[in-house]
């Protein structure tokens, strides 16, 4: 037999596109960014439980096994689709400023500056989140959802490539505070891929909470989650937090703790062709998304070619704008007026479109635009100063899940442990979110006391026919939305499965003032994999972008996990970005 005879003659063949296949479902799927985090929500939808519980469990399991990048005690905005009411909701899953906190404070004694550690501590509110979900829509207790992040916390697990360099990378931000370095430089050092990592006092506050919990369950559910919340807010913990502010001059106190509550709020929307996107609101950075979509509407991206010079080019100026009005227009509504209902109208971002200029990039941060008067841009706007700071190695994790009842749960619990002293024998570290606010009283993000700062994390869920078409979110600070908007595309535009779309080289804008502090500003800074043709770099280069190349697979360019629903079958296809440690687990 010749060898010719073992070729594939006579069947289709196709180019591998991806370099993980496309995990796939009929019945249920959870993606999460570390693989443990997605067993342990698994379990949880095998055990019966739904979309919620999953995503609350494998959320609470982030906090432990990526606790370099998410904490227990921080930040977690959740957005759902509740099936039976056919229905997107969002929960803020963000802590706003103590009483005690003033701009003028940081101005007078910071230089107009948010330092690092106690002082950028907001209240902390994913305990509250991941309850309050779990309350209003799911089924489980805390003690079922929490148990494998005890586990892994009490017992330990090996510990990822990715989170041992990370940690490798802060060692001295690590070694400022002795509670922490015990915790994350065992034995003076950080720990190699694959050592066993314990953190036996995050076990413990966990344990408290869900033991609290199991003492009131007689009462029934919500009792017993009321109590494990208590637990948190006005029990033990809450008595350790606020002493330890009160023993190293932090802002937060008791008071701040006991009376928070997260809000559960409606969505934004806008449409791109038969897609309904939804987003958390301008708290957020979650509008920015929408915009960039609104924008976009007016061009035949398929025709310009994926990833091409134009398509590139294109892309990044409706980027710049709608981070431009990001910049301008988005904080707290509570304390703002956000004109978010004309940021997201099609006639506005008619208007903007016309600051796009084909071969010619905007050499910084464009203007703002004026929505309250439909017009492309205000008058005389004077762009920030360039801040040529380093980037700040600050970033998050993300999880979707998707039900066998067509329930969707998308949520970005994040906050480092790098930057914020842990408060002795809790391993916590209470939110350091006051990091994305500013010194600045004319700021639309500047500090005030019980005011949310602008969050970064921002998950999204896609609707098509009024049900889940993609649910998605990514790590990477300020990349997020734009990670996000070209999976989007490289699914609803360039028909990529899921895994294909979220493993396509990107590129990232970072012609803006960033949202941490010091709020970096590179004008005309566009970063792309090295996996997109020099050739193409070199077209940007000469329409005025700033290139800089990343190298393959850099973990910069966000991670995204995503959940696409193939429209004519139903079946659940799972996309989870190899740039970290995601996963995605289905049947």
């Amino acid at each position: 037999m010749s060898i010719d005879s073992l070729s594939d003659a006579g069947t289709e063949t196709r180019t591998v596109a991806a370099h993980r296949p496309t995990i796939r479902g009929t019945r249920h799927m959870v993606v999460a960014g570390h693989y443990l985090a997605a067993h342990a929500g698994f379990h949880i939808l095998e055990a019966g439980g739904n979309a919620v519980d999953a995503g609350v469990a494998a959320g609470i399991a982030l906090g432990v096994l990526q606790s370099d990048l998410v904490n227990v005690a921080g930040v977690a905005p959740i957005i759902l689709y509740l099936a039976d009411r056919r229905e997107v909701i969002t929960i803020s899953g963000l802590g706003h400023w103590p009483q005690a906190a003033s701009v003028e404070m940081f101005q007078k004694k910071h230089a107009g500056h948010i330092p690092t550690g106690i002082l950028r501590t907001v209240v902390p509110s994913a305990p509250d989140a991941w309850i309050t979900a779990l309350e209003q829509y799911g089924t489980m207790g805390f003690g079922e959802v929490a148990a494998a992040a005890i586990r892994f916390a009490r017992d330990g697990f090996p510990i990822h490539t990715f989170t041992a360099g990370i940690i490798k990378a802060n060692a001295d931000k690590y070694r400022r505070w002795p509670s922490n370095a015990a915790i994350y430089l065992p034995g003076g050092q950080a720990p190699q891929p694959g050592d066993i990592f314990k953190q036996t006092d995050l076990a413990g506050t966990l344990q408290y909470m869900a033991d609290e919990e199991a003492h009131a369950q007689s009462r029934g559910r919500k009792a017993g989650l009321q109590a494990a919340r208590a637990a948190f807010y006005q029990g033990d913990i809450a008595a350790a937090i606020v002493k330890f502010h009160a023993e190293n001059d932090g802002l937060l106190a008791a008071k701040d703790l006991a009376e928070f509550r997260v809000a559960v709020e409606p969505p934004t929307r806008t449409t791109f062709q038969d897609l309904e996107i939804y987003a958390c609101g301008p708290w957020c950075q979650g509008p920015v998304l929408q915009q960039t979509l609104n924008l976009l509407a007016g061009y035949d991206l398929a025709a310009q070619g994926h990833n091409s010079p134009q398509y590139i080019h294109t892309v990044t100026e409706a980027l710049k704008l709608a981070f431009a009005d990001r910049d301008r227009y988005y904080g707290d509504p509570r304390f703002v007026e956000v004109p978010i209902e004309a940021l997201l109208s099609q006639d506005y971002a008619e208007q903007r479109r016309s600051l796009i200029r084909e071969n010619e990039a905007w050499p910084e941060m464009p203007p703002a635009g004026d929505p309250r008067r439909c017009r492309a841009a205000v008058d005389a706007e004077l762009g920030p100063a360039p801040n040529e700071t380093a980037q700040p190695g600050l970033d998050t994790s993300y999880v979707c899940v998707i039900d066998r009842h067509g329930n969707a749960f998308s949520a970005t619990p994040s906050d480092t442990s790098s930057d914020m002293p842990v408060v002795p024998g809790t391993g916590l570290c209470p939110s350091s979110r006051g990091s994305q606010s500013w010194a600045d009283p004319q700021h639309a993000s500047c500090v005030a006391p019980g005011k949310r700062p602008r969050l970064t994390p921002n998950p999204a869920l896609v609707l098509r026919d009024g049900r889940p078409f993609l649910v998605l979110g990514s790590p990477g600070g300020d990349v997020q939305p734009q990670a996000m908007l070209q999976t989007l595309l490289n699914s609803a535009v360039f028909g990529m499965e899921a895994q294909e779309a979220v493993e396509a080289p990107r590129f990232a804008s970072y012609s803006f003032p960033d949202s941490f502090e010091p709020h970096a500003y590179h004008p005309g800074r566009l970063n792309i994999e090295s996996r997109i043709a020099e050739e193409t770099g070199a077209s940007l280069s000469e329409r005025g972008h700033q290139v800089h190349w990343w190298p393959d697979w850099v973990w910069r360019a966000g991670a995204v996990c995503c959940i696409h629903v193939e429209p004519t079958t139903g079946v659940l296809a799972g996309g989870a970005d190899p740039r970290r440690a995601s996963y995605a687990v289905g049947w």
